[in-house]
């Protein structure tokens, strides 16, 4: 199911694009019929790095400031002072907000709780606010379809569950068709960029992302988070279904050199993973089973681990662990790894799989779908 109703388990890369320091914003809140809030905390991007902020509320008003270089988005958490108990409540949905930050003056008024505020002066906060708006019907049956799926997990439902994902995909695709509206009619919106991003995802469609981003104007483009999303675009179009994958050479667990053009001949998955990565770990048994299945027949799998440096032990026990039998490269730097960047690869398991020629037939195949198109590919 899709992020927003079933947590997909993707880890994802935090940008390294720097930004220009930009202009100042501030952040001037007002609380009211929220006793016993101590500190509010602000979550947000800045300079290419995340930060995250606090204010302490001081007779029901707290304030922020800081510098951005565009509208970007965050979201903001009020903490309460503990109870006669000593214990602070845990944190609940009414206790977050989401905001879209926009530089200059800002003000935010709460009643009740942080899900009911209402955020002014913030362009972008304006323009997201129509758009869910128009989202909110498709929203409300997703959250029926949530809870649909957590009841059929309780009885073990495995058909109906299937059943659930189907029709939370469907909503998905009306999701990104209000998306995809909005961005015809609005090209210059300042929530333009961070809603292509959204469409993009992890895996970008090159061919269906670009006609968008060429939309922009020119002042949009020439923003960091633009230029950075034009990268990607580049990226996936150099790593698209049919495409010729780009060679690489990393060391493997020995140290000794392998190259990708090596395992020309072969049917090659290509499995970009970590052992720090819980999906990954989970995953694993499946591409255990794929490979046994298909390993006489002319199939084999690289993996390129995104380990830490210094982590080379846990790397080659997971290796042992998870019964991967097959080779293994990582140069241990974590996320820049060299090709984890050159692929675009932003969160994983991700991978390739590759024709005997060194051709991208598939992205992204796990479980079903990997053997699925090793069915056939080999019959």
């Amino acid at each position: 199911m899709k992020t927003s109703l079933i947590a997909t388990g993707l880890l994802i890369a935090v940008s390294g694009f720097s930004q220009d320091p930009g202009k100042p914003f501030s952040l001037d809140g007002s609380l009211k019929n929220i006793p016993g809030a101590q500190k509010v905390y602000l979550n947000y991007a800045a300079n290419g790095e995340r930060r995250l902020d606090s204010a302490m509320v001081v007779d029901n008003k707290f304030q922020f400031k800081g510098v951005i270089g565009e509208p970007v988005q965050g979201s903001l958490m009020v903490r309460h002072k503990p109870g006669a108990d000593g214990k602070v409540a845990p944190t609940m949905r009414r206790d977050v907000t989401g905001i879209y930050l926009s530089p200059g003056k800002m003000q935010l008024t709460a009643v009740d709780s942080f899900s009911n505020a209402s955020i002014k002066g913030s362009p972008a906060q304006d323009a997201m606010e129509k758009l869910e708006a128009k989202l909110k019907p498709i929203n409300d049956r997703d959250q029926a379809l949530y809870l649909q799926y957590v009841e059929l997990t309780k009885a073990k439902d495995e058909a109906g569950k299937k059943r659930i994902e189907e029709a939370s995909q469907a909503l998905d695709n009306e999701r990104k068709a209000v998306y995809t509206a909005f961005l015809n009619e609005n090209p210059a919106s300042p929530i333009a960029v961070s809603l292509i991003s959204r469409l993009a995802g992890i895996d970008i469609d090159a061919d269906k992302i670009q006609p968008l981003f060429d939309k922009l104007p020119a002042t949009t483009k020439a923003l960091p988070s633009a230029k950075e999303l034009q990268n990607r675009i580049e990226i996936a179009r150099k790593t698209g279904i049919g495409r010729m994958a780009m060679d690489f050479t990393q060391n493997d667990t020995l140290g000794k050199p392998v190259s990708l053009s090596s395992m020309r001949g072969k049917v090659l998955l290509v499995d970009f993973w970590a052992s720090w990565c819980g999906p990954c770990r989970r995953e694993n048994p499946n591409v255990v089973k794929a490979f046994n299945d298909y390993k006489d027949k002319g199939f084999h799998v690289l993996g390129v681990s995104l380990d830490q440096p210094g982590a080379k032990d846990k790397w080659i026990n997971a290796i042992h662990e998870d019964n991967l039998t097959w080779t293994h490269v990582s140069d241990l730097k974590y996320w820049d790894n060299d090709v984890a960047k050159d692929y675009g690869v932003r969160g994983i398991p991700f991978n390739l799989l590759l024709d005997k020629d060194g051709k991208i037939i598939g992205k992204n195949l796990r479980g079903e779908a990997l053997e699925k198109k090793l069915a056939e590919v080999f019959n």
